[in-house]
């Protein structure tokens, strides 16, 4: 076991199968006796107990995303930092700023939603007489993508809302308008992702006919998930 450095001041470590922490070599780090844990969740206390520069911070990879499960450090810095957190809510400076945080937040929330909205509609594009239609997917879409926290395509910054908009299309439509909830795909390196290449493009052709202003037979898998709606 590794004993505690005083020159560590700040580590990243990950938990081990049995309980103990393992440093970013792979060693076992001992844990000073006088530290507690802070789980993640609070930000304002971690802040300021972070801002102390003393801390070893958990982290476990999720996938892509490295998640933070909390914090150690001395336990009298978790306490002191609580309380200090703990007063400053109590303010009515602090409720004011934190009323108006959710005010602005939520106006910001109903833009994007509006904005999200119109431009699935400048993706689907479709034929004025599927004026009604392209308006009843469009709203169905952003319903589900465009919550805070949904985890879809809508909620990332990393491209431009034009394609935000066509993906979350194409992936409601996977999951609403195809039969890929109820696919068992072959566990093989790269099968799920053909899988969703091939629905895509049934959805990219399903939704050519509405823009040319085909006749579509009433049974079309669109018109009975957007039906289901009603």
């Amino acid at each position: 076991m590794e004993e505690y450095q005083v020159e560590s001041n700040i580590r990243i470590v990950k938990p081990g199968t049995r309980g103990e922490l393992i440093g970013p070599n792979g060693e076992t780090l001992k844990l000073p006796t006088d530290w507690a844990f802070l789980p993640a969740g609070d930000a304002g206390v971690t802040r300021k107990v972070t801002s102390k520069g003393l801390y070893w911070r958990v982290e476990i990879k999720k996938g892509r995303r490295t998640i933070s499960l909390g914090i150690w450090a001395p336990e009298t810095t978790i306490l002191q930092a609580q309380q200090e957190v703990q007063q400053i809510r109590l303010t009515d400076e602090y409720k004011k700023k934190q009323t108006y945080a959710v005010e602005r937040r939520e106006k910001k929330q109903t833009e994007y939603e509006a904005d999200f909205c119109l431009a699935i509609e400048s993706f689907l594009d479709f034929h004025p007489d599927y004026n009604e239609l392209e308006k009843k997917l469009a709203r169905a879409v952003t319903v589900h993508a465009i919550p805070v926290g949904s985890g879809t395509v809508a909620r990332t910054q990393l491209i431009p809302i034009e394609e935000r908009a066509a993906h979350a299309v194409i992936a409601w439509m996977r999951h609403q308008t195809t039969a890929y909830d109820n696919l068992k795909i072959a566990r093989v390196k790269g099968e799920r992702r053909a899988v969703r290449r091939s629905l895509a493009q049934q959805s990219v052709e399903l939704l050519a006919s509405y823009r040319e202003g085909s006749n579509v037979p009433a049974n079309c898998p669109l018109q009975k998930a957007l039906s289901k709606l009603q």
